[in-house]
């Protein structure tokens, strides 16, 4: 059984070609979404303190999608230390 495949930017799940970003030569990223990735390069320019508020717009449909519920408070803790254990925040 493979692993999940996540964006190693924002954490969303690629479940999907549809939302994989796209390599230079125009492959599947099976690093990145389409929304941080595109062309082999990153969409936008952000430090993960940016990345963090974009990601808590999406709260309540990840609270939808996994009935795990959160506060707003409790979610920013958790990408706190999420994010940095994906590619684009390793230091």
């Amino acid at each position: 059984m493979s692993e999940e495949l996540i964006c190693q930017s924002c954490g969303m799940p690629l479940d999907s070609d549809e939302v994989k970003g796209t390599e230079k030569n125009g492959s599947w990223s099976d690093d990145y979404c389409v929304y941080c990735y595109e062309d082999g390069v990153f969409t936008k320019e952000m430090t993960m303190e940016e990345m963090i508020q974009s990601n808590i717009q999406f709260l309540d449909q990840w609270i939808e999608a996994t009935g795990v519920q959160m506060t707003e408070e409790e979610a920013i803790q958790q990408l706190k230390i999420f994010l940095p254990t994906l590619k684009r925040w390793r230091s």
